[in-house]
């Protein structure tokens, strides 16, 4: 059972638990195959300023709050499986809009303009990110909880997370070896592919009828936000976008595939070295490893800025990633564990946003200025969690 530090113990569920898993990877990897190639493909084809590319990367992160508070009404008014996948749907549809653009079939080379070009992009951006967060929500606070005992949620989410976390490695690893050999638009076709198996493994599980609640609200923050954890939110959104300003500048695909090793080397801390440690051990030990990954990079040569920084960088965000998700849970009355998640997935995808702004729209081509600024950012975090959240999670925490 998970108790209050990280599990150590994860049990292999039903099927229908690993379905659902893998489409929330499947999607969130198709949401990150566009992080290494979009901007950089508005800038040296379609003509763009590098502002104009970091707009269509943040804009996302503001879609994912369009349609947040509809979601408890959506899953409660229809069937909440097929919420999600009407919203992988149009993802998918999106996907493969891009690809139509990239192919010059949406206007035609010759009747659009740069400005034209880039204002359907942030349009189809901002509906891309609406969707995902929808999925997304509908996934981690209904779909993946009901199809585990009460007792074993807890290590559902935290497994769930961790696929989404793998997600942040797989998607632009894969669009930086596919895009060489099949070019941009056939790497954003994959994207809507994935979309399509993320429905597929949904589609594979079944769910039974569930009775709406007396009163079914229009509009609610169940399910999307608790307010409850608003300063975990901003201390989780500032670490999450320093993972975004080093996105900004990362476009080697051994950036991205090392990062994987040090996501296990993480999964091993949790289960050998902090098993039985104070809870805020772990986060504390992920911000400082976060800055040695950054110090790295500043300071290091060779195979360490190539290999070992990355490394660090995964090892450092994967425990910070999962003591925050069970701070969240924490947070949270015993009904509201849902919104906990989703509110944990949005502090994480939209400091990821906000780090892929500010490292293409002010640090465009200068890595020393976003190392630096990443550096910063982290120390900040970690300023913030020692001198305030902490104190502040152990007087509010629910469980």
């Amino acid at each position: 059972m998970y108790t209050q530090n990280t599990p150590v113990h994860v049990r292999l569920w039903h099927k229908d638990f690993w379905l659902l898993v893998l489409a929330d990877m499947f999607v969130s990897m198709a949401m990150y195959v566009q992080l290494p190639l979009l901007p950089q493909w508005m800038v040296d084809v379609l003509g763009c300023q590098p502002s104009h590319a970091a707009a269509a990367l943040g804009v996302s992160g503001l879609g994912l709050f369009a349609l947040g508070c509809f979601c408890s009404y959506l899953v409660q008014r229809y069937r909440r499986n097929m919420v999600c996948v009407a919203s992988l749907l149009v993802m998918a549809a999106s996907f493969y809009a891009l690809f139509q653009f990239a192919c010059g079939r949406v206007f035609g080379y010759a009747s659009f303009t740069v400005e034209e070009g880039f204002l359907f992009l942030l349009a189809l951006r901002f509906v891309q990110g609406a969707v995902f967060g929808l999925a997304q929500m509908v996934l981690s606070s209904t779909l993946i909880i009901d199809t585990c005992d009460s007792f074993h949620r807890t290590e559902a989410n935290h497994l769930s997370a961790w696929f989404a976390r793998f997600a942040l490695s797989l998607g632009p690893a894969l669009a930086l070896v596919l895009s060489p050999m099949a070019g941009f638009g056939m790497t954003m076709l994959a994207g809507a592919a994935l979309c399509l198996l993320s429905v597929v493994c949904i589609m594979m599980v079944k769910f039974p009828f569930k009775a709406p609640e007396d009163v079914v609200r229009n509009v609610s923050a169940d399910r999307f936000f608790l307010p409850q954890g608003k300063w975990l939110f901003v201390n989780l959104v500032i670490v999450s976008a320093v993972i975004g300003l080093l996105f900004s500048v990362s476009r080697s695909a051994l950036f991205y595939v090392m990062l994987l090793p040090g996501f296990v080397l993480a999964l091993l801390a949790e289960r050998f070295v902090f098993a039985n440690a104070e809870p805020k051990a772990e986060a504390v030990a992920g911000m400082m490893v976060l800055i040695a990954a950054l110090l790295l990079l500043m300071f290091g040569f060779g195979r360490a800025v190539t290999m070992g920084a990355p490394v660090l960088a995964g090892c450092g965000v994967g425990l910070v990633g999962a003591r925050f998700q069970l701070f969240f849970i924490k947070l949270s009355p015993h009904c509201r564990r849902g919104t906990s998640q989703s509110t944990f997935f949005l502090a994480w995808e939209l400091g990821l946003s906000v780090g892929l702004f500010v490292g293409w729209g002010l640090f465009y081509d200068d890595a020393q200025g976003i190392e630096t600024a990443a550096l910063v950012l982290a120390a900040v975090a970690l300023a913030m969690y020692l001198l305030f959240t902490d104190r502040w999670y152990e007087r509010n925490k629910n469980r």
